[in-house]
Protein backbone atom coordinates (compact mmCIF):
# COMPACT_ATOMS: atom_id res chain seq x y z
CA UNK A 1 0.00 0.00 0.00
CA UNK A 2 1.53 3.09 -1.17
CA UNK A 3 -1.28 5.86 -0.24
CA UNK A 4 1.40 8.25 0.40
CA UNK A 5 3.18 8.88 -2.78
CA UNK A 6 6.71 8.24 -4.04
CA UNK A 7 9.91 9.21 -2.37
CA UNK A 8 12.79 9.26 -4.26
CA UNK A 9 16.06 8.46 -2.20
CA UNK A 10 19.31 9.57 -3.94
CA UNK A 11 22.28 7.35 -2.46
CA UNK A 12 24.95 5.15 -3.60
CA UNK A 13 24.54 2.83 -0.40
CA UNK A 14 22.06 -0.05 -1.43
CA UNK A 15 22.40 -1.05 2.26
CA UNK A 16 20.87 2.05 3.53
CA UNK A 17 18.00 2.46 0.51
CA UNK A 18 17.51 -1.59 1.47
CA UNK A 19 16.72 -0.26 5.45
CA UNK A 20 15.05 2.76 4.37
CA UNK A 21 12.78 0.72 1.87
CA UNK A 22 11.32 -0.94 4.74
CA UNK A 23 10.56 1.60 7.29
CA UNK A 24 8.97 4.18 4.11
CA UNK A 25 6.80 1.36 3.25
CA UNK A 26 5.72 0.75 6.66
CA UNK A 27 4.11 4.62 6.21
CA UNK A 28 2.72 3.76 2.66
CA UNK A 29 5.15 5.45 0.97
CA UNK A 30 6.70 3.85 -2.32
CA UNK A 31 10.73 4.56 -1.92
CA UNK A 32 12.51 4.36 -5.01
CA UNK A 33 15.91 4.39 -5.50
CA UNK A 34 18.83 5.89 -7.69
CA UNK A 35 22.95 5.60 -7.13
CA UNK A 36 23.89 8.67 -9.03
CA UNK A 37 23.15 12.05 -8.92
CA UNK A 38 22.52 11.76 -12.45
CA UNK A 39 19.96 8.59 -12.64
CA UNK A 40 18.31 10.32 -9.38
CA UNK A 41 18.08 13.68 -11.86
CA UNK A 42 16.70 11.23 -14.62
CA UNK A 43 13.58 9.33 -12.11
CA UNK A 44 12.54 13.18 -11.47
CA UNK A 45 11.41 13.90 -15.00
CA UNK A 46 8.79 11.06 -14.58
CA UNK A 47 7.09 13.47 -12.20
CA UNK A 48 5.22 11.42 -9.73
CA UNK A 49 8.25 11.65 -6.84
CA UNK A 50 6.47 14.25 -4.09
CA UNK A 51 10.30 14.28 -1.69
CA UNK A 52 13.49 13.63 -2.32
CA UNK A 53 16.45 12.63 0.36
CA UNK A 54 19.55 13.57 -1.65
CA UNK A 55 22.94 12.09 -0.07
CA UNK A 56 26.00 14.72 -0.56
CA UNK A 57 29.16 12.48 -1.17
CA UNK A 58 27.34 11.09 -4.57
CA UNK A 59 30.06 9.67 -7.44
CA UNK A 60 29.58 12.09 -10.29
CA UNK A 61 27.49 14.48 -9.91
CA UNK A 62 27.35 15.49 -5.86
CA UNK A 63 24.55 16.25 -3.73
CA UNK A 64 24.80 20.11 -3.71
CA UNK A 65 24.48 19.99 -7.46
CA UNK A 66 21.73 17.56 -7.44
CA UNK A 67 19.75 19.99 -5.29
CA UNK A 68 20.85 23.09 -7.03
CA UNK A 69 19.06 21.54 -10.69
CA UNK A 70 16.56 20.83 -8.41
CA UNK A 71 15.85 24.00 -7.63
CA UNK A 72 16.22 25.26 -10.88
CA UNK A 73 12.61 24.27 -12.04
CA UNK A 74 11.06 22.40 -8.53
CA UNK A 75 9.91 23.54 -5.04
CA UNK A 76 9.77 19.75 -4.07
CA UNK A 77 10.82 18.91 -0.71
CA UNK A 78 14.42 18.31 -0.29
CA UNK A 79 16.44 16.46 2.46
CA UNK A 80 20.03 16.06 2.24
CA UNK A 81 21.37 13.06 3.68
CA UNK A 82 25.41 13.71 5.16
CA UNK A 83 28.18 11.81 6.59
CA UNK A 84 30.59 14.73 6.83
CA UNK A 85 30.88 16.45 9.62
CA UNK A 86 31.77 19.96 8.04
CA UNK A 87 28.97 22.49 9.06
CA UNK A 88 30.36 24.21 5.82
CA UNK A 89 28.73 21.51 3.55
CA UNK A 90 25.01 21.07 6.05
CA UNK A 91 25.32 25.23 5.35
CA UNK A 92 25.99 24.86 1.22
CA UNK A 93 23.11 22.61 1.26
CA UNK A 94 20.72 24.79 2.99
CA UNK A 95 21.54 27.76 1.03
CA UNK A 96 20.83 25.99 -2.28
CA UNK A 97 17.34 25.57 -1.18
CA UNK A 98 17.29 22.07 0.76
CA UNK A 99 14.65 22.40 3.47
CA UNK A 100 16.70 20.24 5.71
CA UNK A 101 19.79 17.79 6.36
CA UNK A 102 20.31 14.70 8.55
CA UNK A 103 23.69 13.28 9.87
CA UNK A 104 24.44 9.87 9.24
CA UNK A 105 24.23 7.64 11.58
CA UNK A 106 20.65 8.64 11.44
CA UNK A 107 17.50 6.87 12.61
CA UNK A 108 14.93 6.01 9.85
CA UNK A 109 12.17 6.48 12.39
CA UNK A 110 13.04 10.27 12.83
CA UNK A 111 13.72 10.35 8.53
CA UNK A 112 10.24 9.24 8.07
CA UNK A 113 9.26 11.73 10.52
CA UNK A 114 10.89 14.42 8.78
CA UNK A 115 9.34 13.96 5.33
CA UNK A 116 6.26 13.95 6.90
CA UNK A 117 6.63 16.86 8.52
CA UNK A 118 8.25 18.92 5.50
CA UNK A 119 5.57 16.97 2.96
CA UNK A 120 2.64 18.54 5.36
CA UNK A 121 4.21 22.05 5.62
CA UNK A 122 5.17 22.45 1.71
CA UNK A 123 1.57 21.08 0.76
CA UNK A 124 -0.39 23.10 3.33
CA UNK A 125 -1.95 26.40 1.92
CA UNK A 126 -4.40 28.73 3.81
CA UNK A 127 -7.81 28.46 3.45
CA UNK A 128 -8.09 31.71 2.12
CA UNK A 129 -5.30 33.56 0.86
CA UNK A 130 -4.31 36.45 3.33
CA UNK A 131 -1.53 39.36 3.19
CA UNK A 132 0.40 40.59 5.93
CA UNK A 133 2.38 44.10 5.69
CA UNK A 134 5.71 44.33 7.92
CA UNK A 135 7.93 47.31 7.84
CA UNK A 136 6.74 48.24 4.36
CA UNK A 137 6.79 44.43 3.20
CA UNK A 138 4.08 43.08 1.61
CA UNK A 139 3.87 39.01 1.85
CA UNK A 140 1.34 37.59 0.29
CA UNK A 141 0.60 33.84 1.36
CA UNK A 142 -1.97 33.36 -1.84
CA UNK A 143 1.10 34.02 -4.36
CA UNK A 144 3.99 32.77 -1.61
CA UNK A 145 5.80 36.30 -2.84
CA UNK A 146 6.72 39.14 -0.90
CA UNK A 147 6.58 42.67 -2.12
CA UNK A 148 9.56 45.29 -0.98
CA UNK A 149 8.59 48.81 -0.01
CA UNK A 150 10.29 49.79 -3.73
CA UNK A 151 8.05 47.18 -5.43
CA UNK A 152 10.11 44.81 -6.38
CA UNK A 153 8.60 41.04 -5.96
CA UNK A 154 10.38 38.40 -3.88
CA UNK A 155 9.59 34.76 -4.26
CA UNK A 156 11.78 32.98 -1.30
CA UNK A 157 11.89 29.19 -1.26
CA UNK A 158 8.91 26.95 0.61
CA UNK A 159 10.30 26.95 3.77
CA UNK A 160 11.81 30.57 3.17
CA UNK A 161 8.29 32.12 3.15
CA UNK A 162 6.97 29.73 5.46
CA UNK A 163 9.36 30.91 8.22
CA UNK A 164 8.87 34.73 7.17
CA UNK A 165 4.90 33.99 7.38
CA UNK A 166 5.35 32.75 11.00
CA UNK A 167 7.63 35.38 12.18
CA UNK A 168 5.35 37.90 10.92
CA UNK A 169 2.23 36.82 12.51
CA UNK A 170 4.18 36.71 15.75
CA UNK A 171 5.20 39.94 16.04
CA UNK A 172 6.98 41.54 18.92
CA UNK A 173 7.21 37.70 20.10
CA UNK A 174 10.89 36.60 21.07
CA UNK A 175 10.49 32.75 19.28
CA UNK A 176 13.00 30.09 20.15
CA UNK A 177 14.58 27.96 17.37
CA UNK A 178 12.70 24.94 18.80
CA UNK A 179 9.15 26.80 18.67
CA UNK A 180 10.23 27.54 14.82
CA UNK A 181 10.98 24.26 14.09
CA UNK A 182 8.14 23.23 15.16
CA UNK A 183 5.89 25.79 13.58
CA UNK A 184 7.65 26.03 10.32
CA UNK A 185 8.96 22.15 10.01
CA UNK A 186 6.68 20.57 11.64
CA UNK A 187 8.72 18.41 14.28
CA UNK A 188 9.29 18.03 17.61
CA UNK A 189 13.05 20.18 18.35
CA UNK A 190 15.87 17.17 18.03
CA UNK A 191 18.98 19.42 19.54
CA UNK A 192 19.63 20.77 15.79
CA UNK A 193 18.66 24.47 15.24
CA UNK A 194 21.45 25.43 12.37
CA UNK A 195 18.50 25.34 9.71
CA UNK A 196 16.91 28.00 11.29
CA UNK A 197 19.94 30.00 11.59
CA UNK A 198 20.45 29.63 7.98
CA UNK A 199 17.22 30.29 6.78
CA UNK A 200 16.74 33.37 8.80
CA UNK A 201 20.42 34.62 7.02
CA UNK A 202 18.74 33.38 3.68
CA UNK A 203 15.67 35.85 4.50
CA UNK A 204 17.93 38.63 5.48
CA UNK A 205 19.80 38.39 2.36
CA UNK A 206 16.78 38.69 -0.12
CA UNK A 207 15.23 41.00 2.03
CA UNK A 208 17.55 43.02 3.07
CA UNK A 209 15.32 46.02 5.16
CA UNK A 210 12.86 43.64 6.68
CA UNK A 211 13.56 44.11 10.51
CA UNK A 212 14.37 40.14 11.84
CA UNK A 213 16.05 40.61 14.87
CA UNK A 214 18.13 38.50 16.81
CA UNK A 215 17.50 37.48 20.54
CA UNK A 216 20.78 36.53 22.35
CA UNK A 217 19.98 33.12 24.07
CA UNK A 218 16.64 32.34 22.96
CA UNK A 219 16.23 33.04 19.08
CA UNK A 220 14.57 35.50 16.84
CA UNK A 221 11.86 38.56 16.33
CA UNK A 222 10.27 40.41 13.81
CA UNK A 223 9.30 43.69 14.68
CA UNK A 224 7.32 46.29 12.43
Amino acid sequence: MTSNGTVLLIEDQDEIADLLRLYFEREGFRLVHATTGERGLARLEQGDVRAALLDIGLPGIDGVEVCRRIRDTSDMPVIMLTARDSEVDKIVGLEIGADDYVTKPFSPRELVARVKAVLRRSEERPVAPQTLEVAGFLVDSGRRQVTTPGGEIIRPTAREFDLLWYLGTHRGLALSRGQILEAVWGYDYFGETRTVDVHVRQLRRKLMDLPIETVWGVGYRIEG
